[in-house]
This record gives C-alpha cells, sequence and structure tokens, in this order.
C-alpha cells in the first residue's frame, strides 16, 4: 500500500526508503481515530501511522502534491487536477504548513523531527485555523480537538 518517494534511498535501519508526505497530513497523522473517505483509505493511513509509528527516523519528502496517504482517496482524481477547487485548497493547506515552518517544497527530514516542528511551530489557534479552518475532518480529528484554545 505504501508508496516510496522518488528522492528516495534505502536503509534497513531507517525503515528502508523515504515516504512522500503533504505537509498538512503531518497533523492529520497525529489526529487520525479511524475515519475516512473509504475502508480503503482508512486502511492505508493506518498502514502509514503503522510505518512511521515503527520507523521515527525514516526520512519523509514534505510535498504538496498527492502522497503516500493520497494514494488510497477516492477523490485523489479530482485533487490530480491541478486547477479543481478541491485540489487548490488542500494544496493551499501544505503551503500555509510549509510557510509556517519555514520549509520549502520537497525538503526532506526524518519523521519524528518534522512532527517535532509541526507542533511547536502550530500552537496557536490561529496557526491551526489557518491550516485546518477548511477540513471536513476537523472535529473528528484529536490534533486539531488538542490544540483547539
Amino acid at each position: 500500500m505504501l508508496e516510496k518517494s522518488n528522492a528516495s534511498g534505502s536503509d534497513s535501519k531507517t525503515g528502508s526508503e523515504c515516504l512522500k508526505i503533504r505537509a498538512h497530513h503531518l497533523c492529520c497523522i497525529q489526529g487520525f481515530q479511524g475515519y475516512g473517505y473509504s475502508p480503503a483509505f482508512v486502511a492505508n493511513m493506518r498502514a502509514v501511522i503503522s510505518d512511521i509509528g515503527a520507523f521515527p527516523s525514516r526520512t519523509l519528502e514534505l510535498v504538496s502534491e498527492c502522497d503516500v496517504i493520497c494514494i488510497s482517496c477516492p477523490s485523489k482524481r479530482e485533487c490530480t487536477i491541478q486547477k479543481s477547487t478541491l485540489s487548490r485548497r488542500i494544496r493551499n493547506m501544505d503551503l500555509i504548513v510549509m510557510e509556517k515552518l519555514k520549509i520549502e517544497e520537497g525538503a526532506l527530514m526524518k519523521a519524528d523531527k518534522a512532527f517535532r516542528l509541526i507542533n511547536s511551530k502550530l500552537n496557536s489557534a490561529s496557526d491551526i485555523e489557518d491550516v485546518c479552518g477548511t477540513c471536513k475532518w476537523r472535529q473528528k480529528c484529536l490534533w486539531y480537538m488538542q490544540t483547539e484554545r
């Protein structure tokens, strides 16, 4: 289920290859409770979370395009059409995260560092609302709910 990034190298001690992850998914991964767009999406999200949990030093490539989580999303086709409203809205969430983290598209970093960074930089109600304000899952997201001020 997991789609590895093309920017990856192999290292068995860190969980093998680099994973391509949308920047805003750093929030979603932490708040996921098992809800999703489809059973396939939920299963894939659990696999990604399990993989990152097993290999916290795995390298992530932070992007604003479809990633290893999106691969099982029923809206993936619409999201890959860069001009769609959905694609623009979701990409904007990624760009906001990257701006707040002061990182560039394609930045590579270890998963544990990426989660520490997002949790230290997105810590005000306005920051979180900037990223998650239009997300349909925010009322079910543990990360969003725990950071509401």
